[in-house]
């Protein structure tokens, strides 16, 4: 039993600890981090994922989203999860997220019921990278092992995710810049893009190729004819309506690269990627060999849940907001707190 201490020194002792928690190193990722503390923890978030799914099929390429939206600004980290603040403006609003993304509810499932089964153990960007992986498999695509052991940031950045994330007016090479500055090769831009073959995009997404390409007030050259006038009349009046981003939606397969070599690409920046000379030869590569792209793609999305920021780190109890450091200190030590207070 503790030794009872003085208000004043719990308090310092407090923030001793918090500081402590603020300067730790990052975890090394490996594979079956939770083996010994949560074993459970990837058949959780799977079936949470399947439920997802079969509540809206959506849910599946948005959650894989959620990974490649996060990993870019400033790694792997969940920051992307965190809810907006008075001081604080996070991801979420950010210009290429505002539209796009969704499904965080099924972050905050899969949270929850972590939290019932190992409470303290799980961080919210490690069910980020299985949620992704699952979204993937059970849309028929490749499975693999992930590596775990990530830690939640302390805080988000809206101005660097609008500083680094692509929009929907991105080129090809613009794309290229930015995974070259990430280490990932023309490859793995090209097999990571590939994950628009599950999923829908708004109408407002493509406006500009229907109608006025480049300023030009003509359509998008590189655009299929009969494509065109199929989604001339999909968006005709309502530009919050949704499109499909290839011909088979709901199933993870290479049909997407076969879209692009036909001019049925939905986004611009997916269809520059045939018309860009350095990536139209792996666009064609994955349009006739599906087990090369499963293969491509589960190479990039290793590499791209390795890129962590070096910053300190939590575990979350909540994904939306960061832990205050009164609740890290009161989970760790409560129990000798209370038997202290009592003696």
């Amino acid at each position: 039993m503790m030794s009872p201490l003085p208000l004043a020194q719990w308090v310092l002792l407090l923030f001793f600890l918090h500081m402590m928690m603020v300067l730790a190193n990052v975890t090394e990722l490996k594979t079956e981090f939770y083996s010994e503390t949560c074993p459970a923890a990837e058949s959780v978030v799977r079936e949470v994922m399947k439920k997802a799914m079969e509540r809206d099929p959506r849910n599946a390429a948005s959650v894989m989203r959620l990974q490649f939206h996060d990993c870019f600004v400033n790694g792997c980290d969940a920051s992307l999860l965190l809810d907006d603040t008075p001081t604080m403006l996070g991801e979420k609003l950010a210009l290429a997220n505002i539209h796009s993304l969704r499904s965080y509810e099924v972050i905050d499932e899969a949270k929850e019921e972590l939290e019932k089964l190992c409470p303290g153990v799980v961080s919210c960007a490690d069910i980020i990278i299985m949620a992704a992986r699952d979204a993937v498999v059970l849309s028929g695509g490749p499975n693999w092992e992930i590596k775990l052991g990530r830690e939640d940031s302390l805080t988000a950045s809206q101005e660097d995710s609008n500083k680094i994330m692509p929009t929907f007016r991105s080129t090809a090479s613009s794309l290229i810049d930015l995974f070259r500055k990430y280490d990932l090769s023309l490859k793995d831009l090209v097999a990571l893009s590939g994950s628009h073959t599950i999923g829908k995009g708004h109408c407002v997404s493509i406006a500009f190729r229907l109608y006025n390409q480049s300023g030009t007030g003509r359509p998008d050259p590189t655009m299929e004819p009969k494509f065109w006038e199929k989604l001339s009349e999909l968006c005709r009046g309502d530009l919050r309506i949704l499109g499909d981003l290839d011909a088979t939606p709901e199933l993870f397969d290479n049909q997407y690269f076969k879209d692009l070599v036909s001019g049925r690409g939905f986004l611009y920046p997916d269809q520059s990627l045939y018309s860009e000379q350095r990536t139209r030869d792996y666009v064609k590569l994955f349009s006739s060999d599906q087990e090369a792209f499963f293969k491509a793609f589960v190479e990039g999305m290793v590499k791209m849940g390795d890129l962590q920021s070096g910053r300190p780190g939590e575990v979350r109890q909540n994904c939306r907001v960061p832990n205050s450091p009164t609740a890290k200190f009161l989970r760790k030590y409560g129990d000798e707190m209370k038997e202290s207070m009592e003696a």
